[in-house]
Parts: structure tokens; C-alpha cells; sequence
């Protein structure tokens, strides 16, 4: 069983993720933002992090960056989700080493895919 983490601060959107990638093949957890998300992640170490990039505290960046200096959280897929979608965002998130990144709003069709593909 694949553990997947969505963290995201609005609880609308973590429902979403959550039911789109309903599968019992993969166990779900949530955080709601990003200092949750690092806790939790210390904790369950997931298979991948679904990571919205605006939220308050830790933002979805920093908390890449944050994970990415332990050797135990470096090599965890990271999938960003952001409502970013300029030029300054896409080098921001070339910078981070994901597995990928979603900009919203986003077809769940797509999500899956994606989840498919990092996992596999």
C-alpha cells in the first residue's frame, strides 16, 4: 500500500484530492499547511506529497526546501499544486526538483495520471 499525503489549506481542495484519489491501493493522509505537512511527513515518511504552494506559515516552497535537506524526506516525489502559472513560477518550481506540478484548477483525470506515474 502506497502512502500519499495532501497537504493543502483549504479544506474544499484537500477533500477533492482526497476523494479523486480514492483507491485501495493507497493509504491518504492530510495536512492543513505546511508545517503540518513536515510534521507529518517526519512521522509517516509518504510514498508522495501533494503540496499546494500557497499556504500560510510554511509555504509550499519552503517546506520542499525544508524537506530536502534530510536524508531520510530528500528523495520523497513531491507533486506541486499552485495557481501560479507565469514564468517566474515555472523557474521557481523548475528549481525545486519535483516529480511535477499541477496548475489550478486542474482536470482530476490529470491528477491521477500523474499520481500513476510518480508511483509506478
Amino acid at each position: 500500500m502506497k502512502t500519499i499525503l495532501i497537504a493543502d489549506d483549504e479544506e474544499d481542495l484537500r477533500l477533492l484530492v482526497q476523494v479523486t484519489l480514492e483507491d485501495p491501493s493507497y493509504r491518504i493522509l492530510t495536512a492543513i499547511d505546511g508545517c503540518a505537512a513536515v510534521d507529518a511527513v517526519c512521522t509517516h515518511i509518504p510514498d508522495l506529497l501533494i503540496l499546494d504552494w500557497m499556504m500560510p506559515g510554511l509555504n509550499g516552497c519552503e517546506v520542499v526546501r525544508k524537506l530536502r535537506l534530510h536524508s531520510d524526506t530528500a528523495r520523497i516525489p513531491i507533486v506541486m499544486l499552485t495557481a501560479k502559472d507565469g514564468l517566474d513560477a515555472r523557474k521557481q518550481i523548475a528549481s525545486l526538483d519535483l516529480a511535477g506540478y499541477l496548475v489550478k484548477p486542474f482536470s482530476p483525470l490529470e491528477l491521477i495520471q500523474k499520481v500513476r506515474e510518480v508511483l509506478a
